[in-house]
């Protein structure tokens, strides 16, 4: 009786040790996943402050000024007025939709009556 629950025990540590095994080779595969995705998040970060370093640098007000400047005999730039701006009341919305129809009647046959 004692070999046979020596037997089974030994079999439990050799399969939990197989599945620690296990565990640790899927541990360490997850690890190497995260690490190469906060690899490319850095390196998005570090382009998108690139871009907007540069989208900063074009949109300098001295430099769009001087680009209007430059371009205002072809394009026919034209300084912005007041009046070139309209009220929110001269706004086009779109229609409100109709309500759906619940209750629907059919006039043509309406008291056996035939209409043409």
């Amino acid at each position: 009786m004692k070999s046979v629950i020596y037997v089974l025990t030994a079999l439990a540590v050799f399969g939990l040790a197989l599945w620690a095994y296990q565990e640790n080779y899927r541990t360490q595969q997850v690890l190497k996943v995260t690490q190469g995705l906060q690899r490319e998040i850095g390196a998005a970060q570090v382009r998108l402050s690139v871009l907007r370093a540069e989208w900063a640098y074009l949109n300098r007000p001295d430099r769009l000024r001087e680009l209007a400047d430059l371009n205002f005999d072809r394009m026919g730039l034209l300084p912005l007025r007041p009046d070139q701006f309209g009220r929110v009341d001269e706004v086009a919305y779109p229609p409100a939709p109709l309500p759906p129809i619940t209750n629907a009647v059919d006039v043509s046959t309406l008291n056996g009556e035939q209409f043409p």
